[in-house]
Order: C-alpha cells, then sequence, then structure tokens
C-alpha cells in the first residue's frame, strides 16, 4: 500500500472493492462476484478500513476493518468511515469494475466530490513487472506450453470442440490454480471467427485447428495460440500459416526497450498486408498481461506507449478467411532490453 499511496498524488483516497487491484494492493482475494458489499477505503494519508460482510471475517485479516451481519446497513457503516477518514469531499479513486448498486447508494454519501477509475493509478503501478512476478508468470506460461503438448497428444479427431475444449480446461485447473479465460477451440471454417465459442462442431481431417487457451498461476495470466493441422491440409492453408508465423516473429525480433507500441503492431502488420492478407487481419498484434488476461500495454496500430522493461504482452498476429478458416499464433512476450518469449511451444505447423 504505502507504492500505491506514493502514485495519489492530486486524489484524496480511494474506495476499492473485490477486483485484481484489490489482490494486487492487499493480497485480499474475496469473491469477484461478491453481492454484499465489500469495499475497502483508503485516504491520502494512508489510514484504511475494511467493511466486508461478516462472512469473511475468520477468511480475511486487515489492521482495521469491520464485518457487518445481513441485519445491517453497510452503508450506514461506510458513512461513518468517509467521515473518519475525511473523504466524503474531494477526489476519490472508484475500482472500475464496482457494482453499479455499490456506487449509486455510495454517492449519496458523498458531497462536492469527483470520482475517477482507479485504473488511472494502478495501471501505471501494474504495466510494469517485478522479479516476483516475473517468476509467476514464466510458471503461468511453462503450464501453458505443457498443456499444449498434452492436448496435441490425444486422439483429436472425432472429437467436437467443445470436449476438446473441456479437456483442455481439465488439464489446466489439474497443474494451476485456475484457467485464465474460457479456452477456445476452433475447428476448420469456425477458425475464421477469432473469440470463436467452442461447439458440437467435429475435428476432421483437414481441418487446421485453433487453440487459444491460458493458465492462472497465483494470481498471474498466461495465453498462448498455435494452429495445428489434422492430417494434410491443403496449400492455402499452409501458406497462411507460414505468413502469420513469419508475422508473428518479425514483430518479436522488432521489440526493444524504446519501441513504441503502435511499431511492433506494424512489424506484424505490414508483413501480412505485403502477403496480401492485410484485410483479414482484423485485430490488434498484442495486449498486455498480468493479473488480468487483457491489460496494458496494448500492441495496438495507434498506441504510442513507449516499451519498457518489464512490460509483458501477447504478440497473436492472425488471418481469418470467413468460410475458409484461420490461422493465429500467439506468444507472451517479456521486454529486457529486448524482446523474450516467456511462452515456448512449437511455432512450426505441427500435422497430427
Amino acid at each position: 500500500m504505502k507504492r500505491f499511496l506514493s502514485y495519489l498524488g492530486e486524489y484524496d483516497g480511494a474506495l476499492i472493492t473485490p477486483s485484481t487491484n484489490l489482490y494486487y494492493l492487499t493480497g485480499m482475494k474475496p469473491q469477484a462476484t461478491e453481492e454484499r458489499l465489500f469495499l475497502l477505503v483508503v485516504n491520502k494519508e494512508g489510514e484504511s478500513t475494511l467493511i466486508a460482510p461478516k462472512l469473511y471475517e475468520n477468511e480475511i485479516k486487515w489492521e482495521k476493518a469491520i464485518f457487518w451481519s445481513d441485519n445491517e446497513n453497510p452503508y450506514e457503516i461506510l458513512d461513518n468511515v468517509l467521515s473518519s477518514l475525511n473523504l466524503k469531499t474531494g477526489k476519490i479513486l472508484i475500482e472500475d469494475t464496482m457494482r453499479a448498486s455499490f456506487l449509486i447508494n455510495i454517492e449519496h454519501l458523498l458531497k462536492d466530490y469527483e470520482l475517477f477509475p482507479l485504473s488511472i493509478v494502478t495501471k501505471e503501478m501494474r504495466i510494469y513487472k517485478d522479479n516476483e512476478e516475473t517468476k509467476l508468470m514464466k510458471k503461468a506460461a511453462q503450464i501453458a506450453d505443457e498443456v499444449f503438448y498434452e492436448v496435441i497428444n490425444i486422439d483429436l479427431e472425432g472429437k467436437t470442440e467443445k470436449q476438446v475444449a473441456l479437456e483442455i480446461e481439465f488439464l489446466l485447473r489439474e497443474q494451476s490454480e485456475d484457467i485464465a479465460f474460457d479456452p477456445i477451440v476452433a475447428a476448420g471454417e469456425n477458425a475464421a471467427n477469432p473469440h470463436h465459442t467452442p461447439s458440437e462442431r467435429k475435428i476432421r481431417r483437414g481441418d487446421l485447428v485453433i487453440f487459444d487457451f491460458g493458465a492462472k498461476y497465483k494470481g498471474y495470466c498466461s495465453d498462448i495460440t498455435r494452429t495445428v493441422a489434422i492430417g494434410e491440409v491443403n496449400e492455402k492453408l499452409k501458406e497462411l500459416h507460414e505468413i502469420v508465423k513469419e508475422a508473428q516473429e518479425r514483430a518479436v525480433q522488432s521489440i526493444y526497450k524504446g519501441i513504441m507500441a503502435k511499431e511492433v503492431d506494424s512489424a506484424a502488420r505490414d508483413y501480412i498486408t505485403k502477403g496480401g492478407y492485410g484485410e483479414y487481419f482484423i485485430h490488434r498484434t498484442g495486449h498486455g498481461l498480468g493479473l488480468e488476461v487483457h491489460e496494458e500495454p496494448y500492441i495496438n496500430a495507434t498506441n504510442e506507449t513507449v516499451l519498457e522493461d518489464g512490460m509483458v504482452f501477447t504478440i497473436e498476429p492472425g488471418i481469418y478467411l470467413p468460410g475458409i478458416g484461420g490461422v493465429r499464433i500467439e506468444d507472451d512476450v517479456i521486454v529486457k532490453k529486448k524482446g523474450k518469449r516467456l511462452t515456448k511451444a512449437e511455432r512450426d505447423l505441427i500435422i497430427l
């Protein structure tokens, strides 16, 4: 929390509900979907009070905490806490993902105030990963690599996308804390949809299949995508894979401390455009990675963020041909003077 206070600057305090920000700042990890008011109130002097449901009394420890029961009104408690911490006025940071019902009730307690998203401060803190965070992300990446190899050793032909996605989820949960996001398995023509939801479509010979998944290890996410062939595929699909693989390699090789995010995007996008498929590369080249699977910095065509040591993000160009299929290859990369891959599974086209 001391580091957080040093970032507060002009802001008078913060109201933080269950979120990755709460975990990052305090290590507390209540249910993110908690319907009862769970709120950490912090002022710029470093004084704080936790207001939480009594359900958490034996689980969560905080120097000053008030645990409320279901027959109490938590907003009456909050009103007193805001007064004691001198936070009923001023510039107040609010957790970005706070429930609207919480926010509406909180606003009734404030006077002469301005609200700002907490991410104004936390994105600047979280964009750089320290050595301990890097170790956790390397482990999450290693788990993703291992699960990929386990998946391609399954007899995939004849299984549905949904069946394989469930198998991936099982393997990830078995080896890590949780899945980073719902796995994507997209076969044949479905691979033309970047965020395809696994369906009852069976995997067949001649398909290219996109696998996109990640592990969560001690809160930190990995995110890997590979595209494999089920038996021999036509030359057109092989060409797509080679173009995407080279585009990804060029983007990774372009990374160095001091380059702008948009320049890395261009390294991949320009190569795909030169190959004749620019209009079929329909998303950004990458996104930041950490406690969330999508965070700063975003590797897109307009982002002028200068990449620095300790930043972690994905590089994931793709080509998607409607009615035919698609290819995406994704790795997690950390800046250490240059770009260094954290995920290391085979990128050449694997024919199963």
